[in-house]
This record gives C-alpha cells, structure tokens and sequence, in this order.
C-alpha cells in the first residue's frame, strides 16, 4: 500500500482569548473524495452570533469563505454553498464541512466568533488544519 500525505500545519496569530472558543477537531485527515467537518463552539453567550469560517491554503493568505450567524443565512462571497455548507442553529456553536476532498483543499481552517458583524472586529477565533490523504 502507497500512501501520500498533503501536509500543511500554521500556528494561528489570532487566539485572543482562545480558550474561550473551541474548534474540533483540532487536526483532520480525511481521504479523497470523503467530506471533512469541522465544530466551532464558544463560551461567550448568546450575544455572540456570528461566526466566520476562513481557510489558509499552503503558500496564499487567509480567505474568509462564509459568514454566518443564528438569525441568518449564510453569506459565501466568492465560495460555494455546495462545496462549504454549514450548519448554525444558534448561538454558541455552528459546523463548517468541505465537501468531496481534493488535493487543493489541504491547508488550515479557521473559525472566529463575533458580538458584531463587523468583519475587522473578531473576539476571538481557533483553527483546523484539513489534510487529504491519497492511498492507491
């Protein structure tokens, strides 16, 4: 059996109080093709309910890929709903999947947790990172 690892491990530079808000897993390895999910939770209360999902490809800037919230639907910008769907029935936690695995979907995942909607304002936000294993 052959396999090969796409690896890519970042340390976050955004835990402001970390401990605070919890991501898991806090490492995923999925094969080909499979769907990796991830749960974002924290213990802020209930006026925090927005939650960003961002991801950091190998060698690129981190990229928001969706907004959501508990009142609202989720805003994707330039992102698939099809490809990231997420789930937030309220407050204190959501779940962020990609869907269908691919070589170029290896990297981190970050979720931030906010009081607000504005984008520049986070409390506080934690990380995944995503590999994608290939066994032939």
């Amino acid at each position: 059996v052959h396999i090969s690892l796409l690896c890519y491990c970042l340390t976050a530079l955004c835990l402001v109080e970390g401990s605070e808000v919890t991501q898991t897993p806090t490492i995923l390895w999925e094969l080909k093709d499979s769907d990796a999910q991830m749960n974002c939770s924290h213990t802020k209360g209930a006026t925090y309910t927005q939650m960003y999902w961002y991801r950091q490809l190998p060698g690129e800037g981190m990229k928001q890929v969706v907004y959501t919230s508990s009142y609202s639907d989720p805003e994707y910008g330039d992102f698939s709903k099809d490809k990231y769907p997420t789930v937030k029935a309220v407050a204190e936690s959501g779940s962020f999947t990609v869907k269908k695995l691919e070589t170029g979907d290896s990297g981190m995942y970050f979720c931030a947790v906010s009081q607000h909607s504005d984008t520049d304002n986070k409390y506080s936000c934690t990380q995944t990172p995503v590999f994608q294993q290939d066994v032939t």
